[in-house]
């Protein structure tokens, strides 16, 4: 046995490896603070807006291409988020609304599109997000637009018609629904209160475990933990986040039929107080149109789609609420209109269109 003592460090000596390196990260982000104030001066001087969603996505596909290991790739994102908001936050707060109260998915989704450097200003209902945006209480509004369980929320996309709110982002969330009680066990629960999105979603469980139970719609699913909190009858479906915020037990995990369960969010703005993101290489427009009640005129308004080479990724149809058998078309598309291409199919599309608007464009996370 060799008498030579080891050379690999202690614990002690990486841990001091560690703080040292934090110091030197701090002295960094405070170099990257200072300099995003420099932006922010000149961004006053010019009259533009402080966020850019274009801008951060091209920052964070950089950084990932630029990533060498061992932090995971998808580490980055997040990490950098807080980071932008932190300096963001310097500049000028960004009020965000979004369907609370504390602890729901939208505020999880706002938080983890914005960073928690943020004014939240939470609200009773998706309209309400609306209603706070277009008013200008809020910068930017998060509101749910699909499910991947139950399709789309028919309030949102009923919304984007009769509101000016245009959509700049998106943000897609990991559902992980529990049920929460202020008691442990699932005996003398009289009502089960959540949204009716996550009482849709949880139906099969539901039916399994809680059969005669009361499934109680209520306006989002933190509403519903509020409620479960004050009475030990009560259980609700939420989040960890929820159950944290209203000191609830979690009785039973992952409670959605389908374990992949995920949401899609908007990111919207009023146009009058911020600009369409510019192309980022990676991008999503979103419009919705409707054509006259004739044969092929479905099959028509597609034609310019595929002839330009424009990818369609998404399309709903939504009664008009004419009482003519009418519908309105939502459609999502790969490109930005400042692509030729994608210019050229929008202008060709809008002419065989009854009603057109566009929704948005905006960059669209490729991982």
């Amino acid at each position: 046995m060799s008498d030579t003592p080891s050379t690999a460090p202690t614990l002690a000596a990486l841990r001091a490896q560690i703080d040292a390196l934090d110091r030197e990260l701090l002295a960094l982000l405070n170099r990257r603070a200072r300099l995003a104030q420099e932006v922010g001066e000149i961004k006053k001087r010019e009259g533009s807006v402080v966020f850019r969603p274009e801008r951060e996505a091209q920052v964070i596909d950089g950084l990932k291409a630029a990533n060498p290991g061992p932090l995971k790739t998808e580490s980055i994102a997040p990490i950098w988020r807080e980071i932008m908001s932190a300096c963001r936050a310097l500049e000028t707060p960004t009020r965000v609304a979004y369907l609370g109260p504390a602890g729901t998915f939208s505020e999880q989704a706002a938080l983890g599109y914005f960073g928690s450097s943020i004014e939240r200003v939470p609200c009773v209902s998706i309209d309400e997000v609306f209603r706070t945006t277009t008013a200008g209480a809020a910068d930017f509004g998060v509101v749910p637009v699909e499910n991947s369980t139950e399709g789309v929320v028919a309030r949102s996309l009923d919304l984007f018609l009769t509101t000016p709110l245009f959509i700049i982002g998106e943000t897609s969330l990991n559902v992980r629904h529990n049920l929460l009680r202020r008691v442990e066990g699932l005996d003398g629960i009289v009502a089960v209160c959540a949204h009716p999105q996550a009482l849709a979603q949880c139906h099969g469980w539901l039916s399994n475990h809680l059969p005669t139970v009361e499934r109680r719609p209520v306006a989002s699913n933190a509403e519903g933990a509020r409620l479960a909190a004050q009475d030990a009858s009560l259980a609700a479906i939420a989040s960890e986040r929820a159950a944290s915020e209203w000191g609830l037990h979690v009785v039973a995990p992952a409670i959605q039929d389908d374990a992949h369960n995920r949401t899609r969010f908007a990111i919207v703005t009023h146009p009058d107080r911020h600009p369409a993101p510019r192309a980022s290489g990676h991008d999503c427009t979103s419009l919705v149109v409707s054509v006259a009640n004739r044969p092929g005129a479905v099959h028509d308004m597609l034609v310019p789609l595929k002839a330009h080479g424009v990818s369609m990724t998404r399309f709903e149809s939504r009664p008009a609420r004419s009482g003519q058998w009418e519908y309105y078309f939502y459609i999502d598309i790969q490109g930005h209109p400042d692509e030729p291409h994608v210019d050229a199919a929008l202008k060709a599309l809008r002419a065989e269109c009854a009603f057109f608007k566009l929704l948005g464009t905006y960059p669209v996370d490729v991982h």
